[in-house]
């Protein structure tokens, strides 16, 4: 029996995947979180064998959930799941020590298997996320990271690397905490890099702070 908990802060998404797992008799959803801290309890009680984690918790974000749970246990399985495509957070967190990854309109099958996966100490890697990281490796090495965003991201990208905080920029630029908190996200997985030290110490290194 694979005992999986799931944290998400829709109900509705919960009960859709509490649902899919009852259908089968190998799997045991033990405990559910709607919030980051309630994810972070879970992982800490070490009650679950898979911990399914929504990226966007309404109280911190998965990806600093991610790396708070690989700090204190390192070798819980963790598979993401994401209303984003993959090429937007995908390879960063496989990085960060995610154990896979998952678009939550994944059909059920999918999701048993992914969950079948981790639970047996490998990552899961979907089609998509296979062309992705097929494609980071063919990569011009030439190729100025910071060109690959768009007009706005690099606006974010500037304001970051000189050590705005994310409300000074949605304040700034009119944009919600929580887009703001998107951009960072979308630009760290663009440029491969992990912090908001690294995004100054690149800036610095390619003469783009005045």
């Amino acid at each position: 029996m694979i005992r999986v908990a799931i944290c998400d802060d829709h109900q509705i998404v919960r009960a859709g995947f509490k649902q899919i797992f009852s259908s089968s008799g190998d799997f045991e959803v033990v405990a559910e979180g709607a919030t980051g801290r309630e994810a972070l309890d879970i992982a800490r009680r070490e009650i679950c064998d898979v911990l399914l984690l929504d990226i966007a918790m309404p109280d911190q974000s998965g990806i600093d959930i991610l790396r708070t749970i690989r700090q204190g246990q390192p070798n819980l399985p963790v598979l993401i799941l994401s209303g984003y495509p993959a090429q937007q957070y995908a390879l960063n967190l496989f990085k960060m020590g995610a154990n896979g990854y998952l678009n939550k309109e994944c059909d059920a099958d999918e999701l048993k298997t992914a969950v079948r996966t981790v639970f047996q100490g490998r990552r899961y890697v979907s089609s998509t996320v296979g062309e992705l990281l097929a494609q980071s490796f063919d990569r011009d090495p030439n190729t100025a990271l910071h060109t690959e965003l768009s007009d706005r991201e690099f606006q974010v990208f500037l304001r970051l690397a000189k050590g705005a905080t994310v409300s000074d920029i949605g304040n700034a630029l009119s944009l919600s905490i929580k887009t703001v908190s998107t951009y960072r996200t979308r630009i760290m997985e663009k440029m491969g890099l992990q912090s908001n030290s690294d995004l100054t110490y690149y800036a610095m290194k390619n003469n783009l702070l005045d």
